[in-house]
Parts: C-alpha cells; sequence; structure tokens
C-alpha cells in the first residue's frame, strides 16, 4: 500500500508544482518530483507510517508559497478559520508563506455553483453527496490519489461509498449525519407522543402550539411517499429519475400531506425559519437535522430530545415516515493550481481530530469510525434510530423543482381544487422528464 501511495503522492507534487507556472517553477517542479519520486520508492520499501507520506508530499507542496481558497457552509466559518489556522500551523514550516482565504457556499447548491465555472471555484469545497456524479462527469472533482487506503479505512464504509463513483474516490467524507429526524421539548411530549405525528398536532394545537417541517421541499416532501412504499431512484443513466409516485397509493398520500397541512397543529416551514419559531416559542417540536442541533438546545434546554421521525395516517393506517440519508464530502478541485496542498487540506478537514472538533462545536455527526465512536448527541442517537427508514438520496435534476411545486400545493391547501391523482401525475411528468444536457 506504501508504494502505492508514495507513487501517488509523487504524482501529486509533481502536478501542483507545475502548476505554478514560469521556467523556474517548472524546474523546481522536475527536479522535486523527481526527488520525490526517489523519496517514494524508499518509503515504499521502508516501515514508514502514513504520515510520513502526508509529511513528504508537505515538503513539496509548501516549499513556496501556496493560497487555497476553500467553500463551506456559512455557519461553519469560524470552524474552517480555526481548523485553517491549525493547518497552517501545522505545515507552516516548510520554505513557503501559506494563505487560505474562506468562502461561505451552502454544501446543498455547490454543485450548481461550481459547475457554473469549475475553473473558477474554491481548490476545496464541502457539497452535500447527491451531487457527486454531476461533479464527476463535470470534471470538477479531482480522484483521491494521495492517501485514499487511509481515508477508506478511517472512515464508516457508507460514507465512503457515497464519495465512491465506479470502485474510484472522488471526496473525503466529513459527514454521516445529513439526514432528518424529529426534534421535540420532552417537556410538552413523551416518548409515546412523539411515535404519532397525529398525537403531536393534536397536543400542539390545544395549546396553540405547533409541530413544524418544510413540506414544500423534496428532501423533506419524499417522507410520506416512500413510507408509503412508493419509489424515487436515479436512473440507470445516472441523470435522469424514476419515480412512481402516482401510482397507488400515491394520490392517497397527496390527500394526507394536504391535511396534515391543514392541521391547526401543524405549521410548514423552511429550514431558515425554524431557529426564529423556535425561539419565539411557536414550536414544541420539528422536523430538520443536525445542523439545527444547537438551537434545540439553547432553547429547550434540559428538555431537548430527538427521535425517529413518527406515522403518520394513511387510509386510516398508522404508515412509518421514511427519509433520505445523506453525507457531506470535501471535495478537491482538480482545476487548482495547488492540487495537492488542496489534497492535504482537504484530508485535514476530514481527520479524526478536526471530526471531533467539527462534533464538538456544530453537533454534526462524524463520518471518521473513531470520531462517531467518541461522539454523543440526542440528534446522533435520533439519526441512528431514522437509519433503519432512510435510504441514500440519489435523484436527477428535474426532481426538485416539480417536487417542491407539488409541496407547495399541499402546504397551500390545494388551492385550485385539483383532484388529487392529477397532483402526483403532473408532479411525476416532472420529475421523470428528461434532464437536458
Amino acid at each position: 500500500m506504501k508504494k502505492q501511495l508514495s507513487l501517488a503522492m509523487a504524482g501529486v507534487m509533481a502536478l501542483s508544482l507545475a502548476a505554478c507556472g514560469g521556467s523556474s517553477a517548472s524546474s523546481a517542479a522536475t527536479s522535486t518530483a523527481e526527488a520525490a519520486s526517489s523519496a517514494a520508492e524508499s518509503t515504499a520499501e521502508s516501515t514508514a507510517a502514513e504520515g510520513d507520506v502526508l509529511d513528504q508530499a508537505a515538503a513539496a507542496a509548501f516549499a513556496q508559497d501556496v493560497t487555497l481558497t476553500m467553500w463551506g457552509a456559512e455557519e461553519d466559518q469560524d470552524l474552517l478559520r480555526e481548523i485553517s489556522d491549525k493547518f497552517i500551523e501545522k505545515y507552516g514550516n516548510y520554505g513557503g508563506k501559506i494563505t487560505i482565504n474562506l468562502g461561505s457556499q451552502s454544501e446543498s447548491t455547490a454543485k450548481d455553483t461550481v459547475l457554473t465555472d469549475p475553473t473558477a471555484a474554491a481548490d476545496v469545497y464541502a457539497f452535500a453527496d447527491d451531487q457527486l456524479n454531476e461533479l464527476v462527469k463535470a470534471g470538477a472533482l479531482q480522484e483521491v490519489q494521495l492517501n485514499a487506503d487511509d481515508i477508506k479505512s478511517r472512515n464508516t464504509p457508507a460514507s465512503v461509498d457515497a464519495a465512491t463513483v465506479d470502485g474510484k474516490l472522488y471526496a473525503y467524507p466529513l459527514t454521516a449525519d445529513n439526514g432528518y429526524f424529529m426534534f421535540y421539548d420532552k417537556s410538552f411530549f413523551t416518548e409515546d407522543d412523539v411515535k404519532s405525528l397525529d398525537t403531536m398536532m393534536e397536543k400542539a394545537a390545544a395549546a396553540g402550539k405547533k409541530v413544524s417541517m418544510d413540506v414544500a421541499n423534496g428532501w423533506y416532501l419524499y417522507s410520506f411517499y416512500a413510507g408509503a412504499g412508493l419509489n424515487l431512484s436515479l436512473a440507470d443513466d445516472g441523470v435522469n429519475t424514476v419515480c412512481n409516485w402516482n401510482e397507488a397509493p400515491g394520490a392517497d398520500v397527496t390527500q394526507a400531506v394536504i391535511d396534515i397541512c391543514k392541521n391547526p397543529g401543524f405549521i410548514a416551514l423552511k429550514d431558515d425559519e425554524f431557529t426564529g419559531k423556535l425561539k419565539d416559542g411557536t414550536l414544541v417540536a420539528g422536523v430538520n437535522g443536525t445542523w439545527r442541533a444547537n438551537d434545540a438546545d439553547e432553547v429547550w434546554g434540559d428538555n431537548y430530545a430527538a427521535c425517529k421521525l413518527p406515522t403518520y395516517t394513511l387510509n386510516g393506517e398508522q404508515v412509518q415516515m421514511a427519509s433520505f440519508s445523506g453525507y457531506k464530502l470535501i471535495g478537491v478541485n482538480p482545476h487548482s493550481a495547488n492540487v495537492g496542498a488542496a489534497m492535504l487540506l482537504a484530508d485535514f478537514v476530514t481527520n479524526e481530530e478536526n471530526e471531533v472538533l467539527r462534533f464538538k462545536e456544530r453537533a454534526q455527526g462524524p463520518s471518521n469510525t473513531n470520531a462517531l465512536a467518541a461522539a454523543s448527541s440526542p440528534a446522533l442517537t435520533a439519526v441512528v434510530a431514522q437509519s433503519e427508514y432512510a435510504n441514500l438520496q440519489r435523484v436527477g435534476g428535474n426532481f426538485w423543482a416539480s417536487a417542491e411545486t407539488l409541496g407547495s400545493i399541499c402546504v397551500n391547501g390545494n388551492p385550485d381544487g385539483k383532484d388529487t391523482q392529477t397532483l402526483v401525475d403532473d408532479a411525476v411528468a416532472g420529475i421523470t422528464a428528461p434532464v437536458t444536457q
């Protein structure tokens, strides 16, 4: 394995330094790459640790000044600055000056921003795992070549699968909790109450309170249809979507969602509205993800609790709500002028120490197995409980707008009075329409 890692290291060094341009830079790249190759062969035959390979890569990558740009969520900027400063401290003694510029970019929309112009995108960026295939197809992700075996061994198998295309690792797993579940105030609800959405809404309405969910969002709307056994998946071409929500009992599911949205104990909230309604006392429960765990903890304190999603009523029967499971990943831009340095940064951001730090500061569940074993919180416990009813998110690009339209109609009580079969027929027609390449 060390020979494979070392050869990959030498290639990354040469690529990173050659990208700096100029005759002197090219000469430096050649000589450094030759030295690195020689050192790599020596390392392959020795018992050097994985860290030695990274140190040798760093010696080449940071032999001269390097500037990197890293994109992450707005809420992560302080954390990323802290990690970046530690990275500079760790690798700042190889001769060159290291500068890391940060930018705010939601993981949920990273693909759209990157693919606008991959050559102008950040050197390192975070994104949701469902964007992996399109980023790879567009040539916007560098295959992990420096220490892929180490990345695979230190993360959960599911997170590694989420970062892999055709057997090749294209990203660094960052979190293993990108799903959703039910937050609730345990001074208001009992553990039995939160098993049923009907019970929760009834109790909330009686007290003038609300249970929330972002129904006008395909990511959450999926819960009701998947729970009823209907299919939504990526087509074999990796671009389009397969969906049978307009088959039985899809129309009845749609009516059930409309009825839920009309319930006086329910409120449909966008994610960015959740915290405000939590803090003003409107909410006693809400469907959301780990990124809102700190808010729930702040408002409810010792009464903060979380659990798997409840059941809802469909044709007189209780149906368990499903969910998407997902992972946040860190990618390296192959158009970076410093690919080797960017790989080292991506590796550092996702190591055990920094995933533990991310959990402590942002309550996000680690993909690193050691960090995950040490993590404990109501939100992570709920993620694990919900995982039995969760599926990896893999859909084509036309799913989102059509699902949002359907969800918005449900939230607004089907204002045009359309037959629910027509509503899901229209939605599925949009969801499965061929994606324009």
